[in-house]
């Protein structure tokens, strides 16, 4: 490099020794003349001055572009980062979800055909044929739906026929299903077609039955005033292990009483009722002891 500010220019050399170091050598100029001691002397503090001022130049110089080197990956970086996270907001499915959307609509159509028809099995049947013909798959959520609106309305007889046509497709066999027909049947006093469903029910779901099903069963049997078939009930739930709430241990206790056996009553209201009952005064939930086991 080649430096002026005298008569005589001055020449250096630059090596680099890592990224952010320069070392720089200073070589003299050959030009034969011989300088005064003075004159030497200021050549040289001029030309050491120099050097510092060029060595910090230059050092400045080299810290700025390995700066501007060191930020630019980082920034590219978040943008890139800022670009995913953009792109990453969008949703791609891979399956084909459900339309369920017009659910409602196609359960009221269905109310609306199986209301106009008469009480007839091949009649509701090929209605209902008909009205999933078009379908490419069956529309449980839609028939699920109109058997809610028809037994808000109290049609039973059209609560089971829609209910044994979509047990025979092969379709919602539930526990809900099962226990809207058990109530139907209660309600149509058909006790015989409730038995063999139940008898269904236990044999084929045996360890999933719940105790709202349970309890459905000996409501249905109770309201018929059959003691004995209560007492089937209750022993298939305790086999299960599944246990009854206080209202069905009533209706057991009441069995038990009108077949005679009043030391089984107490032994099951002992074992199931406890001695303490919660009831509402002024306001507040109070702790009271029962009176009598019997009760």
């Amino acid at each position: 490099m080649l430096v002026f500010g005298s008569r005589n220019p001055l020449f250096f050399e630059f090596s680099s020794i890592g990224k952010k170091q320069i070392r720089i050598n200073r070589v003299k100029p050959s030009l034969g003349v011989e300088f005064s001691k003075c004159r030497f002397s200021f050549l040289q503090k001029a030309t050491e001055f120099s050097v510092f001022t060029e060595k910090l130049a230059t050092i400045s110089l080299i810290n700025c572009y390995h700066n501007q080197s060191e930020q630019t990956p980082t920034d590219s970086k978040a943008v890139d980062k800022k670009i995913t996270r953009k792109a990453g907001k969008k949703q791609h499915h891979l399956w084909i979800k459900r339309d369920s959307a017009g659910s409602g609509q196609k359960a009221l159509n269905l109310v609306r055909i199986v209301s106009g028809l008469p009480n007839e099995k091949e009649a509701v049947y090929g209605a209902l044929d008909k009205w999933t013909a078009w379908e490419t798959e069956f529309p449980l959520i839609a028939a699920a739906k109109a058997l809610r609106i028809l037994r808000k309305r109290s049609q039973w007889i059209r609560v089971i026929q829609v209910s044994k046509w979509m047990l025979s497709k092969g379709q919602g066999a539930t526990m809900g299903t099962y226990d809207m027909l058990l109530l139907a049947f209660d309600v149509d006093q058909r006790v015989d077609e409730a038995e063999s469903l139940w008898n269904m029910i236990l044999h084929t779901h045996t360890r999933s039955i719940s105790k709202q099903l349970f309890a459905r069963m000996i409501s249905l049997y109770d309201h018929h005033n059959i003691p004995d078939k209560i007492i089937e009930v209750f022993a298939d739930m305790e086999e299960l292990g599944v246990k009854p709430d206080e209202d069905t241990i009533r209706k057991v206790a009441r069995a038990f009483q009108k077949l005679g056996q009043a030391d089984k009553k107490k032994l099951v209201l002992k074992k199931y009722l406890s001695k303490w009952k919660y009831i509402h005064y002024n306001g507040e939930r109070v702790r009271v002891r029962r009176c009598l086991w019997g009760e």
